[in-house]
Parts: C-alpha cells; sequence; structure tokens
C-alpha cells in the first residue's frame, strides 16, 4: 500500500514544513554549514533541515513542533506529548530527571536498557530492582509481576516511581495495566519503556498501548516499529502522578539545542501514517508475519516465539532444537542481504513493521530457513546462563560509583569489587554490571558466555574485557 508523503501534509504540520523547504529552498546565513549543497560532501546531508530557521523561524513563532507534539498526543491519549530526535536514550533520562533525585528510591526493573540506567546515574536515584519473570525453557524474559512490584513497594515505603520496560527485546509482553494497578496502590507513577511498542494499540491484534492500560509515563521510539528516521522517539504522559512542568524542563535540559529538523519531520509524518492508514498497513505486515510463523514451525527443532503474550511483529526464534549455530546462521542472512536485529548462539530476532510485505518477509524466511538447514547439528540445550537472570549486589549508588576514584584491574582479580562502569551485551543493552554493583561469580560467568556465544560486550572501557574499572579502595 505505497503512500504519497504530500497526502499527509494536511495533517503533520512539521512534514509539510519539511516539503515546502524542498518547494522553494532558501539561501541560509544560519547552521548546518553545508548551506545545503550536496556538491561538498554529497548527498549525505540531503534533506536536512534544521528546526531552528529550518522548518520554523529562529524565534519558533509559526509553532509547528508544538502542532505536532500536539496531535501525537491527542493519537495517544496522552496530556503530554515531546518528540526527541535523540531517540529512547534522552527520553528516558528526561523521565529520570524528572521523577526525583539525590538520593531519592525509584524500583526499576533489571531489564531495562542501559539509558535508563545511566539515568539514575544522572538524577542520582537509588534503584530498588525487581527482576522479570524468566521463562525456564528459554531463559527469555516473561515481564515483571505486578506481584513483585507489590512486594518492593511494600519494603520500600519512600519510593517514588516505578520503572519498567515492556514489551521486552525478545517480544514478549507482560501485565502492564496490573503493574499501574500496584503502582497506584501505592500512588506512585508508573513509566515504561515501551521503545519497541510504538505500534501497539493500532490494530485489533495488537496489544494496547501501555498509556491506554494505566501507565502514568511512557516513552517509544518512532524509529523501531514506524517508519521514521533513526533517533526518532516520543515521551508521553497524562496528568496526576507526574508534574508536566518538571517533565517537560527535564526533556528541555537534556535535549540538543540543534534538533534535526528530518527527523522530527518523520516522526510527525510516522504519526499521521498511524492515524490514517495504521491499521491496514499493520494487517497486511501481521498477515505475513503470521504466515512467516506458520512456516517456521514446521522447521524440525526450531522454536518460534508466538503466543498471546508476544509482540505479533517481533519474529524471535530459538536454534538449540536444531543445533545451528545463530552466529552463523546471521552470517548467511547478511551474505544474502537480510541483516536482523539480533543474533547470539540460541536466538535470532527479526523486527518487522508496517513497512513490510509479505515479499520481503517470505524471502526472508527462505533465506532463515536455508541458512538452518546449512548449519543444522546435534540438538543442543539453551546456555544456562543469561543477561535476565543475573541478581545485582548493589555495594554504593549508581552516581557515588560513576564519579568515585577509579583504577583498571585484570579482569580475573575483579569478583568482589564494586564495578565504576556499566557493562552490557548488545544487543539488546541490558547491563549484567552497572556502577556501584558488586562484581560476582555470576556477573563474570554471563559475561563470558555471552562472548563466547559471539556476542559483542559493550560500553566498557577495555571492549577485550581483559581489565574493568573498579572503584578505588
Amino acid at each position: 500500500m505505497p503512500t504519497d508523503p504530500r497526502m499527509l501534509r494536511g495533517d503533520a504540520p512539521l512534514l509539510d514544513a519539511w516539503l515546502r523547504f524542498q518547494e522553494q529552498p532558501p539561501t541560509p546565513f544560519t547552521i548546518p554549514g553545508h548551506k545545503q549543497r550536496t556538491d561538498l560532501v554529497g548527498d549525505v546531508i540531503a534533506g536536512d533541515v534544521p528546526l531552528y530557521a529550518g522548518l520554523d523561524t529562529m524565534k519558533l513563532s509559526a509553532g509547528v513542533l508544538a502542532d505536532a507534539e500536539s496531535r501525537a498526543g491527542r493519537l495517544w491519549g496522552a496530556d503530554f506529548c515531546r518528540f526527541s530526535t535523540d531517540g529512547a536514550t534522552h527520553a528516558n533520562q528526561s523521565v529520570a530527571l524528572a521523577l526525583g533525585g539525590d538520593g531519592d528510591r525509584v524500583v526499576v526493573s533489571r531489564s531495562l536498557h542501559r539509558s535508563l540506567l545511566l539515568g539514575l546515574v544522572l538524577a542520582g536515584l537509588e534503584p530498588v530492582w525487581v527482576r522479570p519473570e524468566v521463562d525456564r525453557a528459554t531463559g527469555l524474559p516473561l515481564g515483571v509481576r505486578p506481584d513483585e512490584v507489590r512486594r518492593a513497594l511494600a519494603r520500600n515505603p519512600d519510593v517514588r516511581a516505578v520503572f519498567v520496560g515492556d514489551p521486552s527485546y525478545v517480544g514478549t509482553v507482560g501485565d502492564v495495566r496490573g503493574l499501574a494497578n500496584a503502582a497506584h496502590e501505592h500512588d506512585v507513577p508508573l513509566v515504561v519503556d515501551a521503545a519497541w511498542a510504538a505500534h501497539f494499540g493500532f490494530h485489533p491484534d495488537l496489544p494496547a498501548h501501555a498509556l491506554s492500560l494505566g501507565a502514568d509515563v511512557v516513552v517509544t521510539s518512532a524509529h523501531k516499529t514506524l517508519p521514521a528516521w533513526s533517533q526518532a522517539a516520543l515521551v508521553l504522559a497524562n496528568a496526576g502522578r507526574i508534574d508536566l512542568a518538571r517533565l517537560d524542563a527535564a526533556v528541555e535540559a537534556t535535549a540538543t539545542t540543534s534538533p534535526a529538523g528530518a527527523i522530527l519531520a518523520s516522526t510527525d509524518a510516522a504519526r499521521a501514517l498511524l492515524a490514517r492508514d495504521g491499521a491496514a498497513l499493520l494487517g497486511q505486515a501481521l498477515e505475513a508475519v503470521a504466515s512467516a510463523r506458520r512456516r517456521l514451525h514446521e522447521v524440525e527443532g526450531l522454536v518460534v516465539l508466538g503466543a498471546a503474550d508476544v509482540d505479533p511483529l517481533k519474529l524471535t526464534v530459538l536454534l538449540p532444537g536444531t543445533g545451528a549455530d545463530g552466529i552463523a546462521v546471521e552470517r548467511d542472512l547478511i551474505d544474502r542481504g537480510f541483516p536482523v536485529e539480533s543474533a547470539d548462539r540460541d536466538v535470532v530476532i527479526a523486527v518487522l513493521s508496517m513497512a513490510d510485505t509479505a515479499e520481503t518477509v517470505s524471502a526472508y524466511v527462505d533465506a532463515l530457513v536455508a541458512a538452518i538447514a546449512r548449519h543444522r547439528g546435534p540438538a543442543r540445550d539453551p546456555a544456562s546462563v543469561g543477561t535476565y537472570q543475573v541478581q545485582p549486589d548493589m555495594a554504593m549508588l549508581p552516581r557515588q560509583a560513576y564519579f568515585a576514584a577509579t583504577q583498571a584491574i585484570p579482569l580475573s582479580e575483579a569478583i568482589g569489587e564494586v564495578s565504576a562502569e556499566l557493562v552490557a551485551p548488545y544487543p539488546p543493552g541490558i547491563p549484567v554490571l552497572a556502577p556501584g554493583e558488586r562484581i560476582t561469580v555470576q556477573s563474570m560467568a554471563t559475561l563470558d558466555a555471552a562472548a563466547h556465544a559471539g556476542v559483542r560486550i559493550a560500553y566498557a572501557a577495555d571492549p577485550s574485557l581483559q581489565t574493568i574499572r573498579v572503584v578505588r579502595k
């Protein structure tokens, strides 16, 4: 279902402003320094229009950004909406700053992305950790149970907010309504990092979006499952338990002062498309992935994640029963032009969106089935140690550890020391170690298992993990 973006401009003020800039190009005496000339460094800068003195005047007198954010708020049923050109990372960190600081305590799911964990450092928050339930057979997360949040709140009555991520990176969907009820029983807000769920709620076969289920703040990435530029994200919130003025100030405090107009315009255009054609486009993609699941279920030994509690547009497959190595499968897929979101020894994850068609999905499945057949071997047990099973041992506040005097020591000597850095297998970017946590046998084993499974270990000062920075005694 191709669509002409010009047909969306009547409902997309930022897109309309971007198109007008292309139709009547000025001779700018403002930044950016390329001055719209593609003869200098090429088309790599084509379409780069600033918000200030580009989509709007330098004084923002046309109000196109505020108009677009207001329309997005109405679409999601939110009292507050801000666009981010720095992704869900900026959005998560602004929410952390808005909800507390300097020793305030918050309940935090351990399965959250590194961006929120570093938000704790920025805001000086103390985490009260809760862990998602983990499926014993696969080692994959099933979501944080509401009763787990209730217990954490009962033990820590001074908590200021509850932060969870839902859906998970692998696509599993938790009980957001139950989590909202648990938080609200203690009169604290529920914040949901729904980076992978911008499409939720816009087709009857998809889960409802978190705001409609009672969440107070939702962060979502327009670029992950909607047709927006990379780094496009939104912060959505409802009044009541949230100081919206403080949230707005936090967004401003952590945002770039030179926002990319193309990212903003694409967020606006994706929102307008979702409102107009979202159900039809998502319906086509859902039919395609349902057909893909049926085909993949016929592959001997392959487990396809998919039930009522999984995002239908996340195609996650588990390989141990086939004996195939996911890293080898990924290499085959890349060679055939099908890069995937994530692959390790046991799991391959493909992200689908409203941009996918029956043809693209079918071609991917052909390539995946062929790669599994090529690398098939004796069945094996899934990895027994995983990121989602790590039990953090917090020795000091994340902010204190981050700014403490540190030293690099050999990893072989690090057990029992306090980590000064955040270390995470990537993707998905969920930390095994965060600043202030004691390095344990379990955390070391998890990092070692991830590295041997072919996953990149990210964010450590020493990428080889021969050494690690710890708090100096």
